[in-house]
């Protein structure tokens, strides 16, 4: 696959069969890095997400003196020392986040507490993403932050507060991300702090808060967290598989007119299990195996086969819990039977890409019978993908989108800037040649 980092070829393999080990997922994995190092104590993550976007998280941390060493195991597994009886230190140079929008936000609500002054950029990407979002409550909360054009994105100039204030807060977007930096902030305020939220977002910064022993209480309507009565404990964590990276295997289990696919050991968390809920709904068979939990989150192994599918309308409460993994459901709706409407997703319009216009732009050059709606897509089904020359806009979740369309498409599938997959998912398209199985003659992956 010389030359792939520019263009990578896709051709419809006869089978797609195995048993695929995902990576941890990288939600989690951000914040137990950013958790632990909070801590007392050494805490050992395995199964730790080989993601860029983790290495930007370990880099700043590093740079606010949090020791970060990676262990010989087999298993990815990394192991961090705590300053939980200690400040961070005040970096010697600027924070980059590289293309990780956790790792700003997040961070952000960590430094809001912190008594120095840091400054976090990131790449051309992350810094025209909003950032008002997160500015504006931790500033209710006493830190003096502020950003480029009008305080709304970054480079974010932070100067931490030791008295910060808890505050009741109505969040705007149903957001993980700032969420949780609202709750990183609280764990050091004055006072509880009180989050209301519009859906019910991924809840992962809850558990593991609950899991090292803060006064935490959420729910699907609100979260309160109290100020750290005495630090965290750091803790040892086993990080199930990445739902986010699953999702194309299921999508491509199931739109496959050959295929039964296993995924060992993935985060069935309910608030990120969307993907699942949907592709059942329209039609697929996807079971859950040996369900067990692991670091407070539930885990299993998922068993998908071919499928035909319908189409169906996507809004509401279910799309915090898929909002990433809608350019692959997209591609599921081009060959379902029927119509499939997705709206109330303009979030998708923040994301490395505008999503809704690259993930139109790219299936409707493959033939899709897909609209842009001003908060989602409208996808007749039915059409029959042809292979052609698409672009991933350096998007990682378009560029895995565009290579399982790929695999049911007639001809050749060329994607261009396809090692944008490695922000979230290095070993991608390495799985994907192992998986597909070709019969013929055909040139591979």
């Amino acid at each position: 696959m010389a030359g792939r980092a520019q263009l990578t070829k896709v051709v419809a393999p006869d089978q797609l069969s195995g048993v695929i080990n995902i990576p941890g997922d990288k939600s989690i994995s951000h914040r137990a890095l950013i958790l632990n190092s909070l801590a007392v104590g050494v805490g050992s993550i395995s199964n730790f997400s080989p993601a860029k976007d983790c290495m930007s998280t370990i880099r700043c941390l590093k740079l606010l003196g949090v020791k970060v060493v990676k262990q010989p195991n087999k298993i990815p597994t990394v192991a961090v020392y705590g300053r939980g009886d200690s400040c961070l230190l005040e970096p010697a140079d600027v924070l980059n986040a590289g293309n990780s929008a956790t790792t700003m936000r997040l961070l952000s609500g960590v430094l809001a507490a912190q008594p120095f002054l840091s400054v976090i950029t990131g790449d051309a990407s992350l810094r025209s993403r909003p950032m008002g979002r997160v500015i504006h409550p931790l500033r209710l909360m006493g830190a003096e932050i502020s950003g480029r054009r009008g305080d709304t994105c970054a480079p974010l100039v932070i100067r931490g507060c030791k008295n910060l204030r808890g505050i009741e807060y109505q969040l705007e977007v149903p957001s993980a991300q700032v969420k949780s930096a609202i709750l990183l902030a609280g764990l050091f305020a004055q006072g509880d702090t009180v989050i209301e939220q519009p859906h019910p977002s991924r809840d992962h910064t809850e558990r593991l808060l609950e899991f090292m022993g803060a006064k935490i209480r959420y729910d699907r309507k609100f979260v309160c967290v109290q100020p750290l009565s005495s630090p965290l404990k750091a803790i040892d964590i086993k990080v199930p598989g990445d739902i986010s990276s699953a999702a194309y295997w299921l999508v491509a289990g199931t739109i496959h007119p050959n295929a039964k696919i296993k995924i060992n050991g993935c985060g069935i968390n309910p608030l990120r299990s969307g993907i699942v809920d949907a592709l059942r709904e329209m039609g697929a068979i996807i079971k859950y195996e040996n369900e067990h939990t692991e670091g407070n989150e539930p885990v299993a192994d998922l068993i998908v086969e071919s499928r035909r599918l319908r189409g169906i309308e996507l809004g509401g409460e279910i799309i915090p819990r898929l909002i990433d993994e809608i350019p692959v459901i997209a591609v599921a709706a081009c060959v379902a039977e029927g119509t499939t409407i997705i709206r109330e997703a303009s979030e998708l319009r923040t994301k490395e890409s505008d999503r809704i216009a690259t993930t139109v732009r790219e299936l409707s050059r493959l033939g899709a019978n897909i609209e842009e709606l001003p908060d989602g897509m409208i996808i007749r089904g039915g059409s029959i993908l042809r292979g052609t020359g698409v672009n991933s806009h350096y998007d990682h979740r378009l560029a895995m989108a565009l290579a399982v369309a790929g695999l049911v498409a007639k001809g050749e599938t060329l994607i261009r800037n396809a090692s944008a997959s490695e922000i979230s998912y290095p070993g991608f398209w390495q799985t994907l040649e192992e998986v597909s199985i070709f019969q013929g003659t055909e040139r591979r992956i």
